[in-house]
């Protein structure tokens, strides 16, 4: 069993809620159990019994009672390669918001059989006071492109109400099959779990499902087999441009989940008439454009270029993959 633990909270943290925070602190202690051990009044700020919704203050200290279960999640020291290959995927950083451009493949946090995930190597992108950035959004594990990091508790909360306030312009990039008919236009599909043997996947639900809106303006095509379409949720829905481009009837390339046309998923490339693009989803988030959470007046605007793999697809079937051109530019956030 270990031994009580006292915990002294940084600055950083300021203005967190306990369990949030014991949550990052001391991941050894499953949730439930914290929740648990609030109710009960075994763990105290300041010797004082705290409710899950307390709000910490720095220099505060946290008591955690003894634990006697196993670690759920050793803390490893990262490699120097891997230090290095999450420093490479840096494309902004101001001191207080960071992004890099996920590569595809990686999911951002980890989960039942997923040990590479972008969240167990953010130590390796710490400042200079050791405080290593917070996760503010996700992206799918097969999506590559933009992910916003903050350096700070506070600008990791104002860049969540930007998310959850709709004042974030999301811009992605894709590539579907056959050409959409209509070359621009808005999605209104509620989606929800599928559940049963495809709880991963979403569904398309018109009486039960969440609201799910997508923007959606075709770039270039080529003939009525491929199109480079710019999508916009305007809603953060789980698979939400992958399902809403299927119900389009032009679904993403490469999409083995919700694409259902004759295409071979299975082998190292796809063969779209003979041109052998990347076995991967043709799905990358280009561009975020949102108020600044610290800097009054600033406009926060960071684009990832395409990976290499897509960019030679974009290339192969003549689109352009260094497009400086808002499609959405008339639309309001």
């Amino acid at each position: 069993m270990s031994d009580i633990r006292i915990i002294t909270v940084q600055t950083d943290d300021e203005g967190q809620r306990v369990d949030r925070w014991i949550k990052r602190n001391a991941p050894d202690l499953p949730y439930v159990l914290v929740q648990k051990l609030l109710r009960k009044g075994q763990i105290r700020v300041d010797g004082k019994r705290a409710k899950p919704d307390t709000k910490l203050s720095a220099g505060q200290d946290v008591r955690l009672p003894p634990y006697s279960g196993e670690r759920l999640q050793e803390k490893r020291k990262i490699t120097a390669d891997e230090a290095a290959f999450m420093r490479s995927l840096v494309i902004y950083d101001d001191g207080d918001v960071l992004a890099i451009n996920k590569p595809e493949g990686w999911a951002v946090q980890g989960g039942t059989n997923t040990q590479q995930h972008i969240d167990g190597l953010l130590e390796a992108l710490s400042n200079k006071d050791g405080v290593k950035p917070r996760l503010v959004h996700r992206l799918d594990k097969d999506t590559s492109g933009v992910l916003l990091l903050a350096r700070s508790a506070k600008v990791a909360r104002e860049l969540g109400f930007a998310f959850k306030g709709r004042d974030v312009k999301k811009t992605y990039w894709a590539l579907v099959s056959p050409v959409p008919e209509i070359y621009d236009g808005t999605i209104k599909a509620p989606l929800m779990k599928a559940g049963g043997a495809n709880k991963e996947r979403m569904r398309i639900d018109d009486e039960d499902g969440k609201q799910a809106i997508t923007e959606y303006k075709v770039v270039e095509v080529a003939g009525s087999e491929v199109a480079f379409v710019a999508f916009w949720p305007r809603t953060g829905r789980t698979h939400q441009i992958r399902v809403h481009a299927e119900y389009m009837g032009c679904p993403i390339l490469g999409d083995g989940k919700y694409n259902h046309r004759d295409i071979d998923h299975e082998h190292e490339k796809i063969d779209l008439g003979g041109l052998n693009l990347a076995r991967r989803l043709h799905l990358h988030a280009h561009r975020l454009v949102l108020p600044h959470p610290s800097q009054p007046n600033k406009t926060l605007d960071i684009s990832a270029p395409l990976p290499p793999e897509l960019a030679k697809s974009w290339k192969k079937l003549g689109f352009d993959a260094n497009l400086k051109q808002d499609p959405f530019e008339q639309m309001k956030t």
